[in-house]
C-alpha cells in the first residue's frame, strides 16, 4: 500500500505541466536522435546535459530519462526503412524488419515494434518500482568495503561480460580511471596530475568527457563512413500500417518473453539493452517452428528484441537508482547528473529525495504512453523529419557539443578538453576500443577512490576488511568469478577442441 501511494505522489509531480513538457521534449528527442546513426542515447544525453543545469533536478532527470528509453523507440525507424539500426540495440530489428519492409510490410514492424515496446517498458517500470526499494533497503547494509566491493564487481563486469576484446575493455577502464584522479585529492585536498595548470585544479568534468567521446566522437566516425539514407518508399498512413491477426498472434509470446528476459539482462552491470536485444532474438530463433524464416522478415524477430532492448532500460535503472551503478553509457551519463544536483544515487536517495525518485519513477509509465502515439501516429512526420540532410544534423550535433561544453565553467579551456577527447573518441572506435568504459570510470573513480580509502583507514591498512563481510566476500568473489570464469571456459573448449581433433 505505501509503494502505492509514493506512485500516485510520483503522478502528481509528474503530470504537473512543466515536467510533463520536458518529458515530452525527452521523448521526441529520444526518438529521433535514437533514428539517427551515429548519435544515440548516450550522445543525445550527453549533449543536453548542460541544457539541464539551471533547471529542477526532477525536471531535468525526467527530460533525460526520457532520451533514455526514447531512443529504443525511435532506433527503430531507420532500421525497417533504410536498414541503418540508429542504435546497436537495434541491429537486429534491422536485420528482419528491413526485409518486411522490403515487402511491403514496413508499416507492421513499426507498429509491432512500437506496441511491443510500450509494453515491454511499461511492464519493466513496474518491475522497477517493485524492487527498487527492498534492493535499496539492502543497500543500506553496504559500508565502505561492501560498496567499493561493488564497485570492483561493476568494473570486472564489464570486462567479464564485453563483448569486445577484454584487454582492450581493462586499458579504457584504466584510462579512465587515471582521468578521474586528475585534481584535487579527494581526502587530503592536495592537487595531482595538473602539472601546475589552474584549470586542471578542479579536475576534469565528467560532462566534457561524455560530450567529447560521444559527441564529437561520432560526428567525426559519421562524416568519415559518410552516413546515407537510402529509404524504401512505403505506404505509412494509419490505414497501412496495423498489422495482421496473424502477425499480431505471431509477436504475442516473443514480446512476452523479451520483457522478461531484458529486465533481467538491464539489471545486470554492463549488459544492457544490446545484450538484451541478441539474446532475445537467439531465444526466438530457438523456439520458432519456422527458424528458416529469421533472416527474410520474421515479425518475431521484430517484436522480441523490441521487447527485450525497452524493458533492459528499465531494469538497467534498478542498480543505478538504488545502489549507484549504472548499467549501461546511458545511465553512466545520468549518474553523473545526478552528482552535479547532489544526488548521490543510493539506498539513500529513497528516504532523502522520495519525491525525485517517485516523480521519475511515475514519468516513465508517462513516457511510455506518450511514445506509444507519437511512434505509432507520428510515424509519416518522423521519416519526413530524417531527411534533412545528415550534414546538417552532424553541424547541429557540434554546435550543441561546443555550447554545453562552454557552459560547464564559461571557460574556452572545457571546448579544448571536449575537442581533445572528441579525437580520443574517434580512435577509440578506430581502434576497437570501447568507449562506455571509459565513461563508466570516469564517473566512478572518484566514488572508487574514496570507499577504497575509507575503508583501508577504518581497517588501518589491513585488506582483509574487503571480505570481512558477508556481503563483502561475496561480491569480491562474484568478481573474480567474472573476471576468470570467462576465460576458464575459453581455455577448457579450447583443450576440448584440441583433444577432438587428437583423436580423429
Amino acid at each position: 500500500m505505501e509503494t502505492f501511494e509514493m506512485l500516485m505522489r510520483g503522478f502528481s509531480i509528474a503530470l504537473t505541466p512543466t515536467n510533463l513538457f520536458f518529458g515530452a521534449i525527452g521523448c521526441i528527442f529520444g526518438t529521433f536522435v535514437g533514428a539517427m546513426p551515429g548519435i544515440g542515447a548516450p550522445t543525445g544525453i550527453a549533449v543536453l546535459l548542460p541544457l539541464t543545469f539551471g533547471m529542477n533536478p526532477t525536471s531535468g532527470i525526467i527530460m533525460l530519462a526520457g532520451i533514455y528509453y526514447g531512443s529504443m523507440y525511435g532506433g527503430t525507424i531507420t532500421s525497417v526503412l533504410v536498414n541503418v539500426p540508429g542504435e546497436s540495440a537495434s541491429v537486429m530489428t534491422a536485420l528482419e524488419g528491413h526485409k518486411m519492409a522490403l515487402r511491403g510490410r514496413a508499416g507492421a514492424a513499426l507498429t509491432v515494434s512500437s506496441v511491443g515496446s510500450f509494453i515491454a517498458g511499461t511492464i519493466g517500470v513496474v518491475g522497477l518500482m517493485l524492487l527498487a526499494e527492498p534492493v535499496a533497503g539492502f543497500g543500506l547494509r553496504f559500508g565502505p568495503a561492501e560498496q567499493f566491493a561493488l564497485f570492483l564487481f561493476a568494473f570486472t563486469s564489464l570486462v567479464g561480460f564485453s563483448s569486445d576484446s577484454r584487454s582492450k575493455t581493462l586499458v579504457a577502464i584504466a584510462a579512465g580511471l587515471l582521468i578521474a584522479t586528475i585534481g584535487n585529492d579527494p581526502l587530503s585536498g592536495r592537487t595531482r596530475f595538473t602539472f601546475g595548470s589552474l584549470d586542471l585544479m578542479g579536475g576534469i568534468d565528467f560532462v566534457t568527457v561524455a560530450v567529447g567521446i560521444f559527441g564529437i566522437g561520432e560526428v567525426l566516425i559519421a562524416f568519415e563512413q559518410n552516413y546515407k539514407m537510402e529509404f524504401v518508399e512505403s505506404r505509412l498512413g494509419l490505414r497501412n500500417i496495423f498489422p495482421t491477426a496473424q502477425e499480431w498472434a505471431a509477436s504475442a509470446w516473443p514480446i512476452c518473453r523479451g520483457t522478461v528476459l531484458g529486465f533481467l539482462v538491464g539489471i545486470l552491470p554492463a549488459a544492457g539493452a544490446t545484450v538484451a536485444a541478441f539474446m532475445s532474438y537467439g531465444v526466438e530463433k530457438q523456439l520458432s517452428r519456422t527458424p528458416e524464416q529469421f533472416g527474410n522478415g520474421a515479425i518475431e524477430g521484430v517484436a522480441g528484441p523490441e521487447a527485450a532492448n525497452n524493458s533492459a532500460t528499465a531494469g538497467a535503472m534498478v542498480p543505478l537508482l538504488t545502489l549507484g551503478i549504472p548499467g549501461s553509457a546511458s545511465t553512466a551519463v545520468m549518474l553523473g547528473a545526478f552528482m552535479i544536483w547532489g544526488l548521490r544515487p543510493g539506498p539513500l536517495l529513497f528516504s532523502k529525495n522520495p519525491d525525485f525518485v517517485w516523480g521519475l519513477i511515475a514519468s516513465m509509465y508517462v513516457g511510455n504512453v506518450l511514445l506509444l502515439i507519437l511512434n505509432v501516429g507520428f510515424i509519416p512526420a518522423f521519416v519526413r523529419m530524417l531527411r534533412i540532410p545528415f550534414s546538417v544534423l552532424m553541424a547541429l550535433v557540434v554546435v550543441f557539443c561546443v555550447l554545453g561544453s562552454y557552459t560547464l565553467g564559461g571557460s574556452v579551456f572545457d571546448i579544448w578538453v571536449m575537442a581533445a577527447f572528441g579525437v580520443l573518441g574517434y580512435l577509440m572506435r578506430k581502434l576497437d576500443f570501447p568507449q562506455a568504459p571509459l565513461v563508466f570510470a570516469v564517473v566512478l573513480g572518484p566514488l572508487v577512490e574514496v570507499t577504497f580509502r575509507q575503508a583501508l583507514t577504518m581497517s588501518q591498512g589491513s585488506a582483509a576488511i574487503f571480505v570481512a563481510s558477508p556481503i563483502a566476500v561475496t561480491l569480491v568473489a562474484a568478481a573474480g568469478l567474472v573476471l576468470v570464469g570467462p576465460l576458464v571456459w575459453s581455455l577448457r573448449r579450447r583443450a576440448g577442441a584440441a583433444g577432438t581433433a587428437g583423436g580423429t
